[in-house]
């Protein structure tokens, strides 16, 4: 196969490393750009969500780099996202593309067939012994690329230099990325720590802290969301972000993973709807109960999951003393706006704190 994937966040790394471990020519994903986004509205529902668009620009610019098939995770429950992978590969034949899409569901959902997919990706001159291997260097790749970036969204509000932090964290995606054991990758991801570690810092500030939360491919790649959590993290706050792909990975592999953020939100939405809208609330609890000074909704326009959340937050904002800040992004979405309007919000946010601090 000449594979390809998804680009989302950091995640390239690891799943790259994955598919060409297991024999396949990899064509890697181009990081989304504007062109990618544009050739995605060319050939989208008008519609779709901002993360339909940009993945179906992303396969149409990997078939054009030579793609015969692309592999993607599937979803459950009321939501579009489950149809995504047929949609994409509908539009992508209509096109002239005859790409073989391989989508991975919830493995205990339906495990005959997610071992039928997942050995269409071992190849017969490889083994499932060597596929096991593979995979837990793969998934240690991730753990540490995640781990990394949460590192990233600690240290940003106090360092005395944003360019050496940026490098460090680069030059540990580097280590992490030309690793080839789980043990070179462990050490890689500890080299980068220390020196993201070493990077001067300033630890009499007291940045706010804002929890992220919404759905899942708006919330982990930069290009989808104007690279909020740089924006903040410059602007001095401190980001903790409700969804890293490796808890989602484990969350979404177990029949009852995230029940206790779905717990938390039971008392305002005691349903499943669709995506992450029910995980949007029971974060947005769990924040409130953390002592975090707001929280920000990332959501793709038209997404009702998200939609129904929203539409709850005022209450849970209410109840629980913290506010809540919805961004909606489509392709008409622009930088300054969302610069503009955070700057209202934690201008808001630090307005709170004094009261707080002073009563």
């Amino acid at each position: 196969m000449k594979i390809s994937f998804p680009y989302m966040g950091t995640s390239h790394i690891a799943i790259s490393y994955l598919l060409s471990g297991l024999g396949h020519e990899v064509i890697y994903p181009p990081a989304p750009t504007k062109k990618t986004l544009s050739l995605g509205v060319q050939y989208a529902p008008e519609f779709a969500c901002l993360p339909f668009k940009i993945l179906l620009g992303t396969y149409l610019e990997a078939v054009e780099a030579g793609a015969d098939s692309l592999v993607t995770s599937g979803g459950f429950g009321p939501c579009r996202a489950g149809y995504y992978g047929e949609l994409h590969k509908r539009i992508l034949h209509d096109l002239g593309y005859p790409v073989e899409m391989l989508v991975l569901e919830p493995p205990l959902r339906a495990p005959v067939d997610f071992y039928r997919r997942v050995s269409r990706l071992v190849r017969p001159q490889t083994s499932w012994s060597n596929f096991y291997r593979i995979f837990r260097i793969g998934w240690e790749k991730l753990r540490t690329l995640d781990n990394l970036e949460a590192r990233l969204h600690e240290l940003r509000p106090l360092t005395l230099s944003q360019k050496y932090l940026t490098a460090a964290y680069e030059q540990g995606l580097e280590g992490v990325r030309a690793a080839q054991t789980v043990d070179t990758v462990k050490v890689a991801g500890a080299e980068a720590i220390v020196e993201m570690g070493n990077v001067p810092l300033d630890m009499t500030r007291k940045p706010l802290r804002i929890g992220i939360i919404g759905e899942i491919y708006v919330v982990l790649e930069p290009f989808a969301n104007h690279d909020i959590e740089k924006i903040l993290g410059e602007m001095g706050c401190y980001i903790h972000r409700s969804i890293f792909l490796t808890n989602w990975t484990r969350d979404n592999t177990l029949i009852d993973g995230e029940k206790d953020v779905r717990a938390s939100a039971v008392p305002y939405l005691n349903q499943l709807v669709g995506g992450h809208g029910q995980n949007s609330i029971g974060e947005t609890v769990r924040y409130a109960e953390n002592g975090y000074d707001g929280v920000i909704q990332l959501a793709p326009f038209t997404c009702i999951p998200e939609i129904v959340a929203k539409s709850i937050m005022p209450t849970i904002s209410r109840d629980k003393g913290i506010p809540v800040l919805t961004l909606f992004l489509d392709e008409q979405t622009g930088r300054a706006g969302i610069e503009t309007r955070l700057e209202a919000f934690l201008d808001l946010l630090r307005q709170k704190r004094m009261q707080q601090e002073a009563s």
